[in-house]
């Protein structure tokens, strides 16, 4: 059986809180993200592989699909 991959991620300001949804590209990483409200410039924390991961609601393509790095 063959797995869902979500695609929309909520992305969480660790700053300021602020969250909005977006849509995950499959074919790319994340490793920028601007706050919309405080201006932040987030960056992936823990070693993850981009911001949907640190931050985000759900995980990246790549990790829910085969739970590896999308990027090393």
């Amino acid at each position: 059986m063959e797995k869902t991959i979500e695609l929309k991620s909520t992305i969480t300001c660790p700053k300021c809180g602020h969250q909005k949804e977006e849509i995950m590209a499959t074919d790319a990483c994340q490793y920028f993200y601007d706050c919309e409200n405080c201006k932040e410039v987030l960056k992936p924390i823990n070693n993850d592989c981009c911001v949907y991961c640190s931050y985000g609601s759900v995980p990246c393509p790549p990790i829910q699909e085969n739970g590896k790095s999308c990027c090393t």
